[in-house]
């Protein structure tokens, strides 16, 4: 059984909460996104200008997905969190990523991702799934660092809002295999 209202709880570690994302982060995680604007063509949605706030608001009320935001010394630097949940199977996924650049490269994508992945796995998850568009090659180099098994490429899987007929990579990792890393 997985305990839901443990898996979203807030989680710390050093200068880094992640909570759950709510209208207080709104101002702050517009300006995040806004750090990249050229990013966006690669995601599902776009959340850079008039495009923003109606994403942020699909995203709040997307029973599917529970984002966390992303905060480093009090300071919104985005988004991450758990979607498709499917609780019958124990599996959920963890996607919806977005880091504003400033923070790239620094190491906090892979320490935040930690964190997700110890909280679903030690709340009863047994199988944490990625889907990363396949343009997207820092994502899936990232996910693969985390020693995440890539599963394959659902062809033609989605339409994202730029009109693109987008190719998911599919990668999971499951709770044996988390527990038995390095």
């Amino acid at each position: 059984m997985i305990d839901f209202d443990a898996l979203l709880s807030p989680m710390n570690e050093g200068e880094i909460r992640l909570e759950q994302l709510s209208e207080i982060h709104r101002e702050g995680l517009r300006a995040a996104c806004a750090a990249d604007a050229e990013i966006w063509h690669i995601y599902p949605a776009n959340m850079t200008g008039a495009s923003f706030d109606p994403a942020f608001d699909a995203i709040l009320s997307n029973p599917d997905r529970r984002p966390f935001a992303l905060i480093v010394d009090g300071v919104v630097v985005g988004m991450s969190g758990y979607l498709n949940f499917a609780l019958d199977r124990q599996a959920v996924e963890i996607g919806g990523t977005y880091i504003a650049p400033a923070t790239r490269g620094t190491g906090l994508n892979g320490r935040i991702k930690k964190l997700l992945l110890d909280r679903a796995f030690g709340c009863g998850v047994r199988r944490v799934e990625f889907r990363v568009d396949e343009r997207n090659g820092r994502s899936q180099a990232a996910v693969l660092k985390l020693g995440a098994v890539k599963e394959g490429v659902l062809r033609a899987e989605r339409i994202t809002w730029t009109g693109h007929v987008r190719n998911t990579v599919v990668f999971s990792i499951l709770a044996e295999e988390w527990a038995a890393r390095d």
